[in-house]
């Protein structure tokens, strides 16, 4: 299935994070606008989860610890690994999750 970025209509997940959303059978790719300070809530989910920092800076938390994660780097988050996050700049990232993300339709 091709699809144009473009023509995946944005949806704001959490206040601040409008997320562009492509689903296989297996995995979802989220493209995400973020607005600076918008902070995402600790939570955890079955999914593994690896975050790309496309434009910006983003600050972690996870294990307790506080990891900033800056354009070009990347940072896997395992399986019902508890996490938290808050947009240091507005960013653009972007998540690969597995098993797919039912829940996130566009």
């Amino acid at each position: 299935m091709l699809k144009k970025l473009k023509e995946i209509k944005s949806k704001e997940i959490i206040a601040g994070y409008f997320g562009k959303f492509f689903h296989g059978k297996n995995m979802t790719i989220a493209f995400w606008n973020v607005k600076k300070n918008s902070k995402i809530p600790k939570h955890n989910h079955l999914h593994e989860q690896c975050l790309y920092v496309k434009k910006g800076s983003f600050k972690l938390k996870m294990d307790g610890k506080i990891i900033k994660v800056s354009k070009d780097e990347l940072i896997f988050i395992p399986s019902n690994k508890p996490h938290s996050g808050v947009a240091i700049t507005d960013c653009e990232l972007i998540d690969v999750f597995s098993p797919n993300r039912t829940e996130y339709s566009n």
